[in-house]
């Protein structure tokens, strides 16, 4: 799992069920890390953490680990962890309640970061985008070279 990067973002729709069709850039390597299966949770900027199981249990036992002065955030990540699978129609279903805590409507972004992908409502997530730009380059990347 290590040596798998997913990048990119993928402007998709929701259909009226709350299914997700899962960019075709990204199904045969999900096939193949982790047989379509996936676990969602939230994120603490607003949007959804979409996870290839393998990932999603390397990340289940960071959190589990921690000290019970962060159970407030154990209970955020693993309490809302929803396990699901890819379909035959290469969908995966968002459950009511992971949309409504991540304001996902119709128009939504996947965006790879890594590991796993972020799922983002696409006005949330234009907003946030624009909210980071005006922040300015952090400390961290000053010396960056591009």
């Amino acid at each position: 799992m290590s040596s798998v990067v997913f990048q990119g973002a993928s402007a998709l729709s929701l259909d009226a069920k709350g299914r997700l069709t899962v960019p075709a850039r990204h199904r045969d390597v999900l096939a193949a890390v982790c047989a379509g299966q996936l676990t969602l949770t939230k994120h603490p900027e607003g949007c959804l953490m979409v996870f290839p199981r393998p990932a999603w249990e390397q990340f289940r036992d960071k959190i589990a680990a921690l000290p019970m002065s962060a159970a407030g955030w154990k209970r955020i990540f693993l309490g809302n962890a929803l396990d699901v699978e890819i379909d035959g129609a290469s969908r995966v279903l968002i459950s009511p309640e992971l949309r409504a805590a991540a304001g996902l409507n119709k128009d939504v972004m996947l965006l790879g970061m890594g590991s796993h992908f972020e799922l983002w409502d696409a006005e949330r997530y234009a907003a946030h985008e624009a909210a980071v730009m005006q922040q300015g380059m952090p400390e961290v990347l000053k010396d960056f070279s591009f």
